[in-house]
């Protein structure tokens, strides 16, 4: 059993929990995430790891409330357990592989939408740990719903909020920011790492590749299973055929297909499209079973 440590409400249906996991904080990094469950018939439930501390053996991880599986964990409280807290899973940032003397030479922007602040977050912690200062946009609707600000702000060479409606920070869309700090400010950036929404992703990728900035997204926003067997996570990056849960999370955002991917995503919600999908996809439609080459 995995013992929950702290429970605290963000915002609006959005919940951060401690859990002491002490080998998956161990060995995990930035950008890779666990599979969670309550109790013995409870859902697999990916999610993103949002910090970690190897010597207390504690893993952040942040929920938001889209289903019956997700409202049963922000309900849980300090002091009980999970049945499962498996990782870590997916690849790491990128970033981590890198040279270090290179990367410190580099630019770097982040933009977090919504609940993309959580898998944002160890990223920029980890950089700024190795002397990297990154520039961080975090996005959301409102005010009420900005999420990890005073921990991002600790972190982050530069720290932008935007809400959609102006209620706090810059107004309108995280790619009003962009626009502002490339083409007002002058800032030129040697990669975008952009998170959240698929449609927030989608657009932030079309500006970037506008202005030549070669920008990572994180796809866990699509996952179900974790292990590639469903199908959930199957995406087209460029020629290829991908599965967020196994060959990422994180993947070129300008040869990813968005809109092959949002189609699937609403597909995959009934019975009735999964058999669909399943009919037209072929032995490609599965990435982890190792029974279908889909994984090759």
């Amino acid at each position: 059993m995995y013992k929950i440590l702290k429970a605290e409400k963000l915002a609006d249906k959005i919940y951060l929990m401690d859990v002491h996991a002490p080998r998956v904080a161990s060995h995990c990094e930035p950008g890779q995430f666990v599979i969670v469950k309550i109790d013995d018939k409870g859902e697999r439930i990916p999610l993103t790891i949002c910090d970690y501390d190897r010597e207390a053996g504690t893993v952040t991880i942040v929920t938001q409330v889209v289903g019956a599986s997700s409202e049963k964990i922000t309900r849980m409280q300090a002091g009980e357990a999970f049945r499962d807290f498996t990782g870590p899973l997916g690849c790491a940032s990128e970033l981590i592989e890198e040279d270090m003397e290179s990367l410190k030479k580099k630019k770097i922007l982040f933009v977090a939408g919504g609940v993309g602040a959580a898998p944002v977050y160890p990223q920029v912690k980890w950089l700024h740990e190795h002397g990297v200062d990154a520039d961080v946009i975090v996005g959301a609707k409102t005010k009420d719903m900005v999420i990890l600000e005073d921990m991002m702000g600790k972190v982050a060479g530069n720290l932008y909020i935007t809400t959609d409606d102006g209620t706090y920070g810059r107004s309108g869309m995280v790619t009003e920011t962009v626009k502002y700090l490339v083409n007002e400010m002058g800032n030129q950036y040697d990669v975008c790492i952009a998170i959240g929404p698929m449609i927030m992703m989608k657009f932030v990728c079309l500006l970037t590749k506008e202005m030549g900035i070669p920008t990572i997204v994180s796809m866990n926003p699509i996952m179900v299973d974790g292990t590639g067997m469903c199908g959930a996570c199957r995406l087209q990056v460029g020629d290829e055929i991908k599965f967020a849960c196994v060959d990422g999370p994180e993947f070129d955002g300008h040869l990813v297909d968005f809109d092959q991917a949002m189609k699937r995503s609403q597909m995959y919600k009934s019975e009735e499209g999964r058999a669909m999908l399943k009919l037209q996809e072929g032995d490609t439609h599965h990435g982890g079973c190792g029974n279908c080459g889909g994984d090759n």
